[in-house]
């Protein structure tokens, strides 16, 4: 009990020397863990374009303009929102019956124009004009050609 009054930390200090090695043994130090990281087996891929849904074409009460068709795309709630977007290239994805080169689905290719309004809805061109039946339908806006 005196010695531990007189203030020897004994009992209180952590082990941070060598174990003791009995007589001609060499004193090995203490290899450090290799960090083990937890490699996940399947990731999720991430998803590279906005989603979007085609409205419909551009038209007045009796003119319809089918070259011109309005997507939506969802997040974009101004047209200073919409502006990032413009010259994006645009997928409207569907499936068809007959198999070509291995599948059944089936890509048409647009670009977004310009906004329309300004609630956030944007006008696009397609290569080939959409067909009625896509209206209402999903439509991928791919993140490239990229300005950044």
């Amino acid at each position: 009990q005196a010695i531990l009054a007189a203030g020897s930390n004994l009992a209180f200090t952590p082990h941070t020397h060598a174990p003791e090695t009995m007589a001609g043994e060499k004193a090995v130090a203490a290899k450090p863990k290799a960090k083990t990281t937890k490699k996940s087996v399947r990731k999720t891929p991430t998803r590279l374009y906005s989603k979007g849904t085609i409205l419909g074409y551009k038209r007045s009460k009796s003119n319809c303009y089918a070259t011109c068709t309005l997507v939506k795309i969802d997040g974009v709630r101004t047209k200073e929102d919409a502006e990032w977007y413009f010259g994006k290239r645009i997928a409207y994805i569907y499936r068809a019956k007959k198999e070509i080169k291995g599948t059944k689905f089936r890509v048409m290719w647009g670009k977004v124009r310009r906004a329309h309004g300004s609630s956030g809805v944007v006008r696009t061109k397609w290569h080939k004009n959409i067909p009625p039946r896509a209206f209402g339908a999903q439509c991928r806006i791919m993140m490239y050609p990229s300005t950044i």
